[in-house]
């Protein structure tokens, strides 16, 4: 004796109708089923066929059609036929417009962009915080961009603010001290953005920090001196990279993150990343 059949008919991928139906089928465990997912369904001409196919197969429709006009063709073409059919989505759809306040975008496969987007999101957020600080530079040839900069120009918060905005960010601390990894001269320039501050903000920044530790706010890091010499090397390496400057002086994080989404987003348009 053939299998049952159940078409699990959607508009996307098809996966919500075929689990439902799955979790259905699994109750009468004494039997088997064949349900067969049929996704992307975007003309009338598909509806026509699996109407015809459930009726040549004695089959069950089963279906998250979001599209009003594939859902009128699927009701009217199954009106007064031998064929059961279920509309798993059309009920909660309804139920869940008689609390909302605003109207459904009427769009398929919404949750799967909203999955998508929550995974790219977190993937930039364990990006940021694998090559925070220059830990490992061969994040810089994966990453989206990479700042560069001294020591207290917001690099990390900024890393980790682009990180929700899906964007992958590295980060390097300029010190004339420590040579710079060869990775950061073997990716183009517009992937890479300097920070630059004034120096008694950074002063005052850096004092304000050492006295939270409990440190001596006078150490040789708040020094005036040694502030002006770090931001004077990191300038030069700035000219050496070609790279887009930003004085985060008397910006906010959220202010300085859209200037460098601005330059992720041209890179993006000008050269297909």
């Amino acid at each position: 004796m053939d299998k049952p059949i159940v078409y699990a008919c959607s508009d996307s991928l098809g996966e919500t109708a075929e689990r439902v139906a799955r979790a259905a089928a699994s109750q009468y465990n004494q039997e088997e089923f064949n349900i067969v997912r049929i996704p992307y369904i975007r003309s009338e001409q598909q509806i026509d066929d699996i109407v015809k196919k459930a009726e040549e197969n004695n089959a069950m429709i089963c279906y998250t059609i979001i599209s009003p006009v594939l859902r009128r063709r699927l009701q009217t073409l199954t009106e007064g036929r031998k064929i059961t059919v279920v509309d798993i989505i059309g009920p909660m759809l309804a139920g869940i417009g008689q609390i909302a306040s605003t109207e459904p975008t009427m769009k398929a496969g919404m949750i799967h962009r909203l999955d998508e987007e929550y995974f790219k999101r977190v993937e930039a957020i364990e990006f940021a915080v694998k090559y925070d600080d220059g830990k490992n530079p061969v994040g810089f040839l994966k990453a989206d961009i990479v700042i560069v900069g001294v020591s207290r120009t917001s690099k990390t918060p900024l890393s980790m603010y682009l990180a929700h905005k899906r964007i992958k960010a590295a980060n390097l601390p300029l010190v004339p001290e420590v040579a710079l990894p060869p990775e950061l001269f073997q990716i183009p320039a517009r992937k890479v953005v300097g920070l630059i501050i004034d120096p008694f903000k950074l002063n005052f920044i850096r004092s304000e920090r050492l006295r939270s530790m409990g440190l001596d706010a006078n150490a040789s890091y708040a020094n005036i001196d040694r502030i002006n010499e770090e931001l004077t090397y990191a300038r030069s390496v700035m000219r050496r990279l070609h790279c887009p400057v930003i004085d985060v002086s008397s910006k906010a994080i959220e202010e300085t993150a859209n200037l460098i989404m601005d330059i992720v987003k041209r890179n993006r348009e000008l050269y297909a990343e």
